[in-house]
């Protein structure tokens, strides 16, 4: 056997998921900004891979459908960025921090403080969302998703809070649930902060007291 056989280049796992994980984050800047610029049924496929530098093929193996990418575009402005999208929510530094608070008051407020950042980013790809469903089912189906992601999400609020014995008399978890969940709404938050021009400060200390009186005794 010869020598000079190069010896086979060891598989650099960790390069290749860290590209990935850039090329995720180009698509979905991409499709964020063009989504928003050009509306949904006005942005194709084509036009997002050629401003995140792939090919189209690129954006059908890893999301299936325009849809599908919409859908992780509105879940990375909610988390705060691709990069965080793939956190388990319970690992996020705010949510962290809510789950290790032992003052139901405190934490509602500190829910309640993460709800403007939150409608800034993903308030107006929902918007483009709602639009867009109206003449799209497959769109619309993304709406109902993420309303259910959303309902589940505040379900493990108010369980939490209901395993700490903080709710008041007579709520049970369902109906805590169905509080946040309103309270929490997009359209709440668009009538309140974009129809009546209140403040994100003026909103959120409104949604943190809102909840402490329709969930907490006294």
């Amino acid at each position: 056997m010869s020598d000079d056989v190069k010896p086979r280049r060891r598989y650099d796992s960790t390069r290749r998921q860290a590209q990935a994980a850039r090329t995720r984050q180009d698509i979905l800047a991409a499709a964020h900004a063009l989504f928003l610029e050009r509306g949904y049924a006005g942005t194709t496929l084509a036009a997002i891979a050629k401003a995140a530098g792939v090919v189209v093929e690129t954006l059908y193996r890893a999301y299936g459908s325009k849809a599908e990418l919409f859908k992780a575009v509105v879940r990375a402005a909610v988390a705060g960025g691709a990069d965080r999208a793939t956190v388990p929510v319970e690992q996020r530094p705010a949510i962290k921090a809510l789950i290790a608070e032992t003052d139901p008051r405190r934490q509602l407020e500190l829910y309640a403080a993460t709800q403007p950042g939150i409608q800034a980013r993903a308030g107006p790809l929902l918007r483009v969302l709602i639009g867009a469903g109206a003449a799209d089912p497959e769109l619309a189906e993304v709406w109902t998703q993420l309303e259910d992601e959303r309902l589940a999400g505040m379900g493990r609020l108010a369980g939490m809070l209901a395993d700490r014995e903080a709710l008041r008399p007579g709520l049970s978890v369902e109906e805590a649930r169905d509080l946040l969940w309103t309270l929490n709404s997009l359209a709440v938050h668009d009538l309140l902060v974009l129809r009546l021009g209140w403040s994100p400060e003026r909103f959120r200390d409104w949604l943190a007291a809102a909840l402490a009186r329709e969930l907490l005794p006294g």
